[in-house]
């Protein structure tokens, strides 16, 4: 398991948002699920059901609005319907790192309360303005920019050029 950081708390918001965008679905099945558990350092053994691919699914539709300006309110919302008091854990050999989610919490009930302690603890660093979607007209994917005074408006520099380069033979017609 990968130690427990803010980084990896609001990369694990930002990564299940940008799960469902314009590009086809990645949570397509429990096993997709797992394979995003994996990638975001938790550790096997990790059993999943349709169910709980659901329940994921759920959980990333009510962390979303976080990116279009309804922050607070839905992120204070996720922490009063599923986080507990803050208990270090070192389970199934891993190091100790903090849990925000009853022990026996579903995965869906773990991300919600985890995603909301990342981009609480997010916000209240970096502010709401620090969080956004992609102004790229084709683009949906989120993205939580740490810089100070660099204001960001593109969640790539993929999408930031492919925008100018638009803009520039628009411009030329």
């Amino acid at each position: 398991m990968e130690i427990q950081s803010p980084d990896r708390l609001i990369r694990l918001a930002v990564d299940l948002v940008n799960t469902r965008t314009r590009e086809p679905e990645q949570l397509t099945s429990p096993a997709a699920l797992r394979a995003f558990l994996l990638e975001h350092g938790e550790s096997d053994p990790i059993e999943l059901t349709d169910e709980d691919l659901t329940a994921v699914r759920a959980v990333r539709e009510r962390v979303r609005p976080v990116f279009h300006g309804d922050g607070a309110e839905v992120i204070n919302g996720l922490l009063a319907d599923y986080a507990v008091r803050p208990y270090l854990s070192d389970h199934d050999g891993s190091p100790w790192h903090l849990h925000v989610a009853e022990p026996d919490a579903s995965w869906a009930e773990w991300l919600a309360a985890t995603t909301a302690l990342g981009l609480a603890t997010f916000a209240a660093g970096h502010g709401f303005e620090a969080l956004g979607v992609c102004a790229a007209v084709d683009c949906e994917r989120v993205f939580a920019n740490p810089a100070e005074r660099r204001p960001r408006r593109f969640c790539t520099p993929k999408c930031a050029s492919r925008t100018r380069v638009a803009s520039y033979r628009a411009r030329r017609r």
